[in-house]
C-alpha cells in the first residue's frame, strides 16, 4: 500500500483523539499535513487545544493545527453534551501542548494546501461536522475536483443518535452536509450503521489497555468515558477511529454506491442522510456507503496504534524528551 497523505478534518472528543493517534501510529502509511479543528463536541478553541494535547502526547507537536469554523452555517451551536453531558470533557488532563494554533483558517489552508499539492493526492478524513470541509469548498469549488476522496464519520441510515433519524455531525451542521454531498468528489461514509457496532466492551477495553508499555496513564484517560458506560452495562461505540481504519485496511469493510440527500428543514428528521439503500430513486451514487465492518480487525488496528503510541512515548523519556 502507497503511502496516503491526509487531513484530519476534527473536534476532539475521545474518540477523534484516538483516531488521530491511530494516523500517527502508522505514519509509514499516512502522512498527516495537518488537523484542521472545527466546533462540535465542544467549542473549536477548545477542539484545538484538545488536538495540540493529543499530539504533545503522540510526540508529533510537528504537525500544525488550525482553527476553523467556530458555529455551523446556520443556526446555533450544538455541542456533545446534549449526548452525555460533562462526561465528553472527561481523559483531557493530558500536558497543555507547547504549541499554538497556526495563523490560518482552517477552510483558507485546506484549500492553499489541496491547491498546493498534486491532484488526486490528498484525502480529508472528516470526524466532526463538515462545515470546515464546506466552507473549503464553496471559497473554491475546484478543491473537490482535486481530492482524492473525503472520508466521513457521517449519517445513518437505521436510526439516529440526536433525534430518530439523525446522527451527531450531520445534525450540528445539516447544512454543511448537504454541501459536501453533493460536491463532486469521491466519499466514502463510515456511519452510525457501522459504528454502532464498534462497541467497546470490557473484553476490549481490556485488550487496549494490556499490552506491556502500551498505554500511558494519561492515554488511559482517554478511555475513562467509555470504561464509566461499561461499568454501567451500556457500552458505547467507538465512531471515528474506523475513518482511519478504513484507510488502513480497506478489506475489513463491505459497502455499496448509494445516493445519499440530507434533511434539511426544520423539525423531526433534520440531519437524516436520506441513503437510497435500494437505488429506487434514480439518483446517481454520490457516495460509498459501509455497511459492515469486522469489529475484531478494528480493535487490533486499534490496540496497535496505542501500543505503538506507548512504545514512542517511552522511547522518547529514555532519550530525555
Amino acid at each position: 500500500m502507497s503511502k496516503q497523505s491526509i487531513i484530519i478534518d476534527t473536534d476532539p472528543g475521545q474518540d477523534d483523539a484516538l483516531a488521530i493517534l491511530m494516523a500517527l501510529a502508522n505514519n509509514e502509511l499516512l502522512e498527516v499535513l495537518g488537523i484542521t479543528a472545527v466546533c462540535g463536541n465542544i467549542g473549536v478553541r477548545a477542539t484545538a487545544a484538545n488536538a495540540l494535547k493529543v499530539l504533545r502526547l503522540a510526540g508529533r507537536e510537528d504537525v500544525p493545527v488550525f482553527v476553523g469554523a467556530a458555529a455551523p452555517i446556520l443556526g446555533g451551536l450544538v455541542t456533545a453534551e446534549a449526548l452525555h453531558g460533562a462526561a465528553i470533557t472527561e481523559g483531557w488532563d493530558l500536558p497543555t501542548s507547547t504549541t499554538h494554533p497556526r495563523p490560518e483558517f482552517a477552510a483558507d489552508w485546506i484549500i492553499d494546501t489541496v491547491n498546493s499539492h498534486p491532484p488526486g493526492t490528498i484525502t480529508i478524513c472528516a470526524l466532526g461536522p463538515l462545515t470546515n470541509v464546506a466552507l473549503a469548498i464553496a471559497k473554491c469549488p475546484e478543491v473537490a475536483g482535486r481530492l482524492h476522496g473525503l472520508v466521513l464519520m457521517a449519517g445513518a441510515s437505521q436510526g439516529g443518535n440526536m433525534n430518530a433519524v439523525a446522527e451527531f455531525n450531520v445534525f450540528v451542521d445539516a447544512y454543511a452536509a448537504a454541501r459536501v454531498f453533493a460536491a463532486p468528489v469521491p466519499k466514502t461514509v463510515v456511519s452510525l450503521d457501522i459504528t454502532s457496532k464498534l462497541l467497546l466492551t470490557e473484553r476490549e477495553l481490556n485488550r487496549l489497555t494490556s499490552a506491556n508499555n502500551a498505554i500511558t496513564p494519561r492515554l488511559k484517560g482517554l478511555l475513562t468515558l467509555y470504561e464509566n458506560y461499561i461499568k454501567l452495562g451500556k457500552p458505547r461505540p467507538v465512531h471515528d477511529p474506523a475513518v482511519i481504519a478504513w484507510l488502513l485496511a480497506p478489506e475489513m469493510f463491505v459497502g455499496k454506491d448509494v445516493n445519499v440527500e440530507i434533511d434539511t428543514t426544520r423539525g423531526l428528521t433534520h440531519g437524516q442522510t436520506i441513503v437510497d439503500m435500494n437505488g429506487v430513486t434514480g439518483r446517481a451514487a454520490n457516495a460509498f456507503w459501509l455497511t459492515a465492518a469486522d469489529n475484531d480487525t478494528f480493535y487490533g488496528l486499534l490496540a496497535q496504534a496505542l501500543e505503538e503510541t506507548g512504545r514512542r512515548s517511552l522511547s522518547r523519556i529514555g532519550d530525555g524528551r
